[in-house]
């Protein structure tokens, strides 16, 4: 069964009932161009749903990507920090194209069946180690940027997913040192051509998933200290106004600190690494009958990590907005 992406409504949700966040700590770093800037820039979203904040213009010192900026460490989160902190001009969201939040990274790390309940509704064993797998960078599209459905699958399945992002170089990390390593926080749609996964390549995941356009981030990337626990987080996903994923982070097989040292014992991260940490159930594959999702010229929608909605006292929406199309290659 083909869903038509036509007026689809795909609404990917994080939400973090116990997280305490202070604004002059926690930032949403982001990566946008204008038609008046050359180039990609880095930025701070205001608030959630607000302007960017232009990092460069406070500092032109700094770097204009975030993996450039990442690798830079603590020098220019403090710069960051200062420039969230001394009201800086806002250019308006309407002015503003956003990027991923990370482009070019050395590694798209993906975790297959880390999530409990998704290992039930396949009826399969939950795994005693990570299964790893890779996305290329060059699946990796904007928060606004098309998804195409490539015309080499009929099977395009949508997967939500709450991602990582590499901040501090090591090799061989302790799961108790792992945190120090980690940037933030942001959200990923892991796009799976469920034909080339399961049918075709040997059975090899890769191909299926990494098509070009096949790994919407952000827009934010929301720094650590804003995040509590994201082992604590509400996840699903809405497809045509329906929720067809909803979990929480708490079904995590291997979390965070687990798959920093898992990964570490093999090849070395660097910053701007992006790990994608599994889906929760109801991906369309697993359907009775099978769902998938069809070329559409008009937008779908997800909405995704962001930050500072509040909810009530002690408590912090983690919600940001990714608007995708769906179009034919």
């Amino acid at each position: 069964m083909l869903v038509p992406v036509s007026r689809t409504l795909l609404k990917v949700l994080l939400q973090n009932h116990k997280v305490v966040c202070q604004i002059s700590r926690g930032m949403r770093l982001v990566q946008f161009q204008t038609p008046h800037l050359k180039g990609p820039h880095l930025g701070l979203e205001e608030k959630d749903g607000g302007g960017v904040i232009d990092l460069s213009a406070f500092d032109p010192s700094l770097p204009k990507t975030m993996r450039e900026f990442l690798e830079q460490g603590e020098s220019a989160l403090s710069v960051a920090k200062r420039a969230l902190e001394s009201k800086q001009p806002v250019l308006k969201r309407s002015e503003v194209t956003f990027l991923a939040p990370i482009t070019q990274p050395d590694k798209v790390v993906c975790v297959g069946m880390n999530y409990v309940d998704h290992c039930k509704e396949q009826n399969v064993p939950v795994p005693t180690e990570p299964i790893i797998f890779s996305k290329f960078g060059s699946s990796i599209v904007g928060p606004y940027d098309d998804i195409v459905l490539p015309p080499k699958s009929k099977e395009v399945d949508w997967e939500v997913e709450l991602a990582f992002v590499i901040g501090k170089k090591g090799k061989h990390i302790k799961a108790t040192d792992a945190m120090a390593h980690v940037a933030g926080f942001t959200v990923a749609h892991d796009v799976s051509a469920r034909d080339w996964q399961m049918k075709r390549n040997g059975k090899q995941w890769l191909l299926g998933k990494t098509f070009d356009t096949f790994c919407p981030l952000g827009p934010a990337l929301v720094t650590k200290d804003c995040v509590a626990d994201p082992h604590n987080l509400k996840i699903c996903c809405r497809v045509n106004g329906e929720v067809v994923q909803n979990s929480s982070t708490n079904q995590m097989v291997f979390k965070t600190e687990e798959l920093i040292e898992w990964v570490s014992q093999f090849v070395t991260l660097y910053p701007g690494d992006v790990f994608l940490t599994g889906t929760p159930p109801g991906v369309g594959v697993f359907r009775k009958p099978p769902v998938f999702l069809k070329e559409t010229s008009l937008p779908c929608y997800f909405h995704l990590l962001a930050l500072n909605s509040p909810l009530g006292p002690g408590r912090t929406s983690l919600i940001c907005l990714l608007h995708d199309c769906c179009s034919s290659m």
